[in-house]
């Protein structure tokens, strides 16, 4: 578990700076660089997502049961990955109306895929590390927004609709996709047991 924590401690702390510390990042920019920040950002963020994966692993069997969710909450966490994997596309393509209607679609994102698998997963490891991602997400998007000048955030980019479109069937492919094999190679398990 300790190397679960640590993990977690190394990679959301990094993505935490502007949370805690506003002025830590453009301090360190000045002093050493851009270029300089960006790597140990990434250097920090690859050793913890390293570590949680390892310690993940090694402490999801042997950690102790706090809760037992019912067997249909598999399902909502299906339902609800499926919105988490269309919000991750909308992230990462051109802008569509969605993500000026969402604003923050990767902080959703990550907020429901803590949260689904929250309602899926009692044992300690799992709650520590999606109670983790989901503290982290709600914290970060109140920072945003705190962050923005008084009484509004900025207009957020929109485009056509043939952009969300193609969010969503992208989404829903990687959905389809770690439904039927990716989660259970990736993981060891599969989400769906029939």
């Amino acid at each position: 578990m300790f190397i679960l924590i640590v993990g977690l401690i190394l990679f959301l702390g990094i993505h935490s700076v502007r949370i805690v510390a506003p002025g830590f990042r453009d301090r360190m920019i000045a002093e050493r660089g851009e270029n300089a920040w960006k790597g140990i950002y990434t250097l920090v963020s690859f050793v913890g997502f390293g570590l949680i994966i390892w310690g993940f692993s090694l402490a999801r069997f042997l950690a102790p049961i706090l809760y037992t969710p019912p067997m249909w909450m598999a399902h909502v966490t299906l339902l609800l990955m499926l919105f988490s994997f269309i919000l991750l596309a909308v992230y990462g393509m051109p802008a569509g109306k969605i993500k000026a209607a969402v604003k923050h679609p990767m902080l959703l994102a990550v907020k429901l895929w803590a949260f689904g698998h929250l309602l899926a997963n009692g044992d300690l490891a799992s709650v520590l590390l999606f109670g983790g991602f989901l503290v982290w997400a709600v914290a970060d998007r109140i920072s945003v927004k705190r962050r923005a000048p008084v009484g509004e955030e900025p207009p957020a980019e929109t485009g056509p609709v043939r952009n969300d479109i193609a969010a969503i069937v992208a989404g829903t492919v990687v959905y389809l996709l770690f439904v039927w094999k990716l989660h259970e190679w990736l993981f060891g398990f599969p989400p769906v047991v029939l």
